[in-house]
């Protein structure tokens, strides 16, 4: 499912956008600071909830506005249209006209996935980045996970708020967490062992090593989940908070005993997690038939010819919706674009 329209308002820079896209291949070009980038973080904020650049929401609200609004269009009807609202009260989002009760119903009416110049941080940086990057799969192809990762971030609260005001309490939450935890967990794993065909592919492709991609469930292996919540008892009620369960879980690039971030350069670990984006992708497609929306944000930058062309190919493979900005109007490194808008000092003209 593609973005037909878009319209977005206050977002950074962006006072006011409008723009009508094309389902297969649109470019966005402008100079550095013009507003590129903000219009993609619209694009991802319809389909996410929430930025792909940072974790406070606000902050992409334009200075001196109260707030910021974005509307967009996935058909011709207005039950294919969506909106989000974000102020200084918090987030407001509806889908055909009505209010939403949680923003993973925008997820499942506009499936978007970015590829930025901060792509090599799935490697380089922690668990949380890879954690977010393997939910958004999952969730899309187990229809049970949003049920098991909400009760089981619920338990977990209310089981780090008995540990704060009485430790000895705690375990009285442990069933629950352990109920939703051990089934979060194995969802997880089964939809890793599914990306894995595609993943090898991809990352022979792209990189040329061979990287290994291991799932770490959040606690011991040769331990139960009950058994590695009994281990860590004392360690929880001495720092108010668990330490094992799957909101510790990981999806880890090594290279032999290495992780990859130990290993390999800047330039191999943007490699490894553009196999990683793309890789889920292509699972989608094949097990879901899903074929979300790809914004690539100056895809070329740290890319040397050849794994540029590699990029380009698995791309155009995959025959989705591309939304990409770049410097010049005369990019055509992933074909001559269906659509051209240009961006100056927040002002969006199609070309």
């Amino acid at each position: 499912m593609s973005l037909a329209a878009l319209s977005a308002a206050n977002v950074r820079c962006i006072v006011k956008a409008e723009l009508e896209l094309h389902p297969e291949h649109n470019l966005i070009w402008g100079a550095n600071g013009s507003g590129k980038t903000s219009l993609l973080e619209a694009i991802y904020l319809l389909g996410r909830g929430r930025s792909f650049r940072t974790r406070n929401t606000q902050r992409l609200i334009r200075y001196g506005e109260l707030q910021l609004a974005v509307q967009g269009r996935t058909g011709t009807t207005p039950e294919q249209t969506l909106g989000i609202q974000v102020s200084r009260a918090g987030t407001v989002a509806k889908r055909s006209g009505a209010y939403v009760q949680s923003l993973a119903e925008l997820s499942s009416a506009f499936p978007v996935q970015i590829i930025d110049p901060g792509i090599h941080k799935l490697v380089e940086d922690g668990g949380h980045r890879r954690r977010r990057w393997m939910d958004w799969g999952v969730f899309h192809v187990d229809h049970g996970f949003l049920q098991q990762w909400s009760s089981y971030t619920r338990a977990l609260k209310q089981r780090n708020a008995a540990l704060r005001a009485a430790p000895d309490s705690a375990t009285l939450w442990d069933a629950e967490l352990v109920r939703w935890g051990e089934e979060l967990a194995l969802t997880r794993r089964r939809w890793i062992e599914q990306l894995m065909p595609h993943w090898r592919e991809l990352v022979r492709s792209l990189v040329g090593l061979d990287v290994d991609l291991i799932y770490n469930q959040g606690w011991p292996e040769n331990l139960s989940f009950p058994e590695a919540l009994a281990a860590s008892k004392a360690r929880d009620a001495l720092h108010r908070t668990t330490h094992v369960g799957p909101h510790r879980a990981d999806a880890t690039p090594r290279i032999g005993t290495h992780p990859a971030r130990e290993v390999l350069s800047r330039g191999q670990q943007k490699l490894v997690g553009l196999a990683l984006v793309l890789a889920q992708l292509r699972l989608l497609q094949l097990e879901r038939e899903i074929t979300p929306t790809l914004l690539l944000d100056d895809p070329a930058a740290e890319l040397d010819q050849e794994h540029l062309a590699a990029f380009i190919e698995q791309v155009r493979r995959l025959n989705c919706q591309l939304v990409i900005t770049v410097l010049e109007p005369e990019s055509d490194a992933f074909g001559r674009p269906n659509r051209v808008f240009h961006v100056e000092h927040g002002t969006v003209q199609p070309v």
